[in-house]
């Protein structure tokens, strides 16, 4: 026969485990990502965002840096730019900061699953949790 004590003990489990679940399966905030992608030619560099609590953003891309503000609300997500600091780029890795830039405001959707974010736009982008 099971007590009742046992009950509330797995009762409890099963509550914090699904609480865990969820955690890694919500939005990215407080943790930094790089990007899924290849570095450019002549540069070891791959573009990573840095999400704050609030969903501020710190980026750091081919060449340019800057900030920017992720809104959340269930898996719908808007992401609007701020200054971008142009750091005498050459033109091709300025443009593909241009090009992530403009992407990353276009996303309409996320989805997440353990460590990959999936910015979901005309152009989905795919980041990755950065390990320490």
């Amino acid at each position: 026969m099971v007590s009742f004590k046992h009950l509330v003990c797995a009762a409890v489990a099963m509550l914090a485990m699904s609480m865990v679940a969820r955690a890694e399966d919500g939005f990215p905030f407080g943790t930094e990502m790089t990007l899924e992608a290849l570095p450019q030619a002549g540069s070891k560099r791959i573009p990573n965002i840095e999400i704050g609590d609030h969903g501020e953003v710190v980026l750091e891309l081919w060449c340019k840096g800057g900030k920017g503000q992720f809104s959340v609300a269930g898996n719908t997500v808007i992401f609007v730019p701020g200054q971008i600091e142009d750091r005498s780029c050459p033109p091709a890795r300025a443009q593909a900061d241009d090009e992530l830039v403009a992407a990353l405001s276009s996303v309409e959707t996320w989805k997440r699953q353990g460590d990959v974010l999936t910015l979901i736009g005309p152009k989905p982008l795919r980041f990755r949790t950065t390990g320490n």
